[in-house]
């Protein structure tokens, strides 16, 4: 198809009627080369913004707004009737908002497709797939699909290697709100002796959700590991009037810490708010440190470092002892 076959597809700057396939519901890349779109035009349709990949192997319309029946009509479409969505894509079913890996829209990751013990496992390059000992009380439909629980699935995001990807997938699952932390710390018990519950057990009783995106989280976790011991999303008033809201902080040492996702963090508007809400912060005696990607996450882990250099100096400030 030419340059000038886009334009003919397009009204008012997304798909139009002269799509070949409905714009208003997901597809397949094999739906749409029988619809006649080739693979390099179907990928410049994503690079020029007319077409998203939600999860691996499945397409949208841009316009197409988010919401928990587009994520499952984009399931239906490549998930056998008889295997379980478990884990992220799960929890992203579920309504967890950014649980997703980051950057998983430009290199998607496999779904995370089970059945149940003794059901053999999937054999495809769109599936992470296996069996694995899901209860029947740990399975339930939703929108048509076979999902683990939300509470199954926190668990399971628990039992992973890392701890950054632990203490994200935690965090976004306690933010649904649909089960409470005693029962989540209770449950961990019966995983012992299992895959990486050792990470489950540590990150389990750390989970918050009132952080507000992956970069918290783990931010938080850093703040953890150097000792200090931070809140989410607090508060600062001045004269009785919202002054701003630290993503994490230390009230007794007025200390907060910040992460700077480019998304909401790097147009110049975003960047003067960001310069005028902590001037304002600072005139109130509060020493904020801000964090970007690279400094939070990584083997390098620069931030650190800083975390610990600022808790010092806001226990001086306060008239606090400060350890040799």
């Amino acid at each position: 198809m030419s340059v000038m076959d886009i334009d003919q597809m397009l009204s008012d700057g997304q798909l139009g009627p002269s799509f070949p396939l409905s714009p208003d519901v997901p597809f397949t890349r094999a739906a749409a080369a029988a619809a006649g779109l080739s693979r390099r035009m179907l990928d410049r349709l994503v690079s020029e913004g007319l077409v998203r990949r939600p999860i691996k192997g499945v397409y949208v319309a841009t316009h197409l707004a988010d919401s928990l029946e587009l994520r499952a009509a984009c399931l239906r479409l490549v998930v056998p009737e008889d295997c379980v969505v478990v884990d992220r894509h799960a929890g992203w079913l579920h309504g967890a908002q950014m649980i997703l890996a980051p950057n998983e829209h430009l290199e998607l990751r496999p779904l995370s497709l089970f059945r149940p013990s003794g059901h053999g496992r999937l054999r495809n390059d769109l599936a992470a797939s296996g069996e694995r000992n899901l209860r029947p009380d740990e399975i339930m439909e939703v929108q048509g699909l076979r999902v683990s629980t939300p509470l199954r699935t926190a668990w399971d995001l628990g039992r992973v290697r890392w701890t950054d990807e632990a203490i994200s997938g935690l965090d976004a699952m306690f933010r649904l709100g649909v089960f409470t932390r005693e029962e989540f710390l209770e449950g961990i018990t019966r995983f012992g002796g299992m895959r990486w519950v050792t990470t489950l057990r540590a990150i389990g009783p750390l989970a918050d959700g009132r952080a507000e995106s992956p970069g918290e989280s783990v931010l938080r976790l850093r703040c953890i590991e150097c000792r200090v011991l931070v809140v989410p999303q607090v508060e600062v008033f001045r004269d009785g009037r919202l002054l701003a809201r630290i993503d994490l902080a230390d009230e007794d040492l007025r200390a907060g810490f910040e992460y700077d996702g480019a998304e909401w963090h790097s147009s110049p508007d975003q960047l003067r708010h960001d310069r005028e809400r902590r001037t304002d912060l600072a005139d109130d005696g509060w020493l904020i440190s801000a964090f970007g990607c690279s400094e939070v996450f990584g083997r390098a882990r620069a931030c650190e470092a800083v975390i610990r250099a600022a808790a010092a100096e806001a226990r001086r400030r306060r008239g606090f002892r400060v350890a040799g």
